[in-house]
């Protein structure tokens, strides 16, 4: 029987619905002009850093297994399955992030004031994510036409819309919300704890070696790897940097809800051309787009750390795949998790708290495991030069250097800001909040390790 295979299209699509999310645009909007310094910033210190390496190692290694296989080269296997496991874990953690968003959507094309309501965000995390999950099942074909058509209607149009009509605001002498000059343009960070939202546009950019899980079903993955990475890097940059600025040239930043600022632009976009009607389309079209993204997510850690599972590293119940190749009891397993992770938005003050609080949580874990990438890349230049990549990282061994460095600083940089508390969100007691990061962090860390030592010989059969 011929293996499914993706094409480059539907390659960069999948990589699109991974990174490019209208959900993350109000994030770096709370900068206003000089949002753009920090996209720019976060760019060319990890985005185009974590690129450049995913590249090359999953051109080197494409076969199933992305980041285990990887870190599994260059620092062996308890290693290579603590990398996995904070992929995976740390999007367990994220999925009520994104499952919020959507909430907060589906509530404008609803009610509104919905958006602000900790019990209709719960049930709406609940019921989407089970759907998309029991999706799923159907393979990475359906996985990947969900990816495509939603990238296409639910967060190219409504981007592109965003773009065109923050365009049309700003040179339709219309009141501006932030000064756009060359002063503006850097910041100027009177607390530190504003540093914290830097964590927050980084890790916008995150999961570009995600889809290297991939790899096997990609046709050609030497050639169509690179060509599909660099195709996503130039549409996420321009729409990530346009899109930004236009939510924060007409929302006031006292005003930005981070669960549904996009929305909340484009209706106030669209109230001021008289299009209000349009907003209930605009709000269900965005909402698609966040699930293509949460399928694409769903999909990829649980096939990585599946990997993990046939190699004897977890029971034999999470090795489970259907007919279709998706892992079903990891699947399942991460629902159960979901759920009980989803319970913080009924104990947190409000929803924007208690969003940020996992995005916090999301961040920190994900970039413990983006030092053990770039470390990795770094390793495997030394340790396994015979192995042909059919792109590498330019400038040699000095080149690999230089780019791990800069992604290993800022990856340091974040995961040390991440624990202090926004001032521009109410969090709450703020022992509460540090308890909550310290101990799930470690909480999470250690999980793995704790797996392999009650690891038994019948998991290796």
């Amino acid at each position: 029987m011929k293996k499914p295979s993706i094409s480059v299209f539907v390659l960069t699509m999948m990589n699109l619905a991974t990174i490019l999310s209208i959900k993350n645009w109000p994030f770096a909007a709370e900068f206003g002009f000089s949002s753009l310094f920090f996209i720019l910033l976060a760019v060319l210190t990890f985005f185009i850093p974590s690129a450049l390496v995913s590249a090359e190692l999953a051109t080197g290694w494409p076969q199933q297994g992305g980041i285990f296989v990887w870190v599994k080269e260059a620092l062996g296997n308890r290693m290579g399955f603590l990398a996995v496991w904070l992929l995976w874990v740390e999007n367990v953690v994220w999925y009520p992030t994104i499952l919020s968003f959507i909430a907060g959507t589906m509530a404008y094309a609803i009610d509104p004031a919905l958006s602000e309501s900790n019990l209709f965000t719960f049930f709406t995390i609940l019921i989407v994510f089970w759907g998309v999950t029991l999706l799923n099942f159907k393979g990475i074909r359906f996985s990947g036409f969900i990816s495509t058509l939603g990238v296409i209607l639910g967060t190219l149009i409504p981007g592109a819309l965003i773009v065109i009509l923050g365009l049309s605001w700003m040179y339709g002498s219309r009141p501006m919300e932030i000064e756009m000059n060359w002063a503006s343009f850097f910041p100027s960070i009177a607390h530190p704890y504003q540093l914290v939202f830097l964590a927050g546009v980084i890790l916008g950019f995150a999961g570009i070696e995600m889809n290297a899980v991939h790899a096997n079903d990609v046709e050609n993955p030497q050639k169509s790897y690179p060509l599909a990475i660099l195709v996503s890097v130039v549409l996420i940059v321009f729409f990530t940097s346009f899109g930004t600025l236009s939510i924060a040239m007409v929302i006031p930043q006292s005003k930005i809800n981070l669960v549904a600022g996009s929305v909340a632009a484009i209706d106030y976009f669209l109230s001021a051309y008289n299009l209000k009607g349009y907003i209930p389309l605009v709000s269900v079209l965005i909402s698609f787009g966040a699930l293509a993204g949460l399928s694409t997510w769903i999909a990829g850690p649980s096939k990585g750390l599946l990997t993990a599972a046939q190699s004897g590293d977890l029971p034999p119940i999470l090795r489970t795949v259907n007919k279709h190749g998706m892992p079903v009891g990891m699947l399942i397993l991460q629902g159960i998790i979901v759920t009980i992770l989803a319970l913080v938005f009924l104990i947190m003050p409000n929803v924007n708290s208690s969003f940020w609080m996992m995005t916090a949580m999301v961040s920190q874990l994900y970039l413990l495991m983006y030092l053990l990438l770039f470390i990795s890349a770094i390793i495997l230049r030394y340790n396994r030069p015979d192995v042909f990549r059919a792109f590498t990282v330019p400038g040699k061994k000095w080149g690999m250097w230089f780019v791990s460095g800069i992604g290993i600083v800022s990856s340091i940089f974040c995961i040390v800001f991440g624990f202090f508390p926004p001032t521009q969100i109410e969090t709450g007691d703020i022992v509460r909040y540090e308890l909550i990061q310290v101990i799930g962090i470690v909480t999470f860390c250690l999980a793995p390790f704790v797996i392999l030592w009650f690891k038994k010989p019948s998991w290796n059969t």
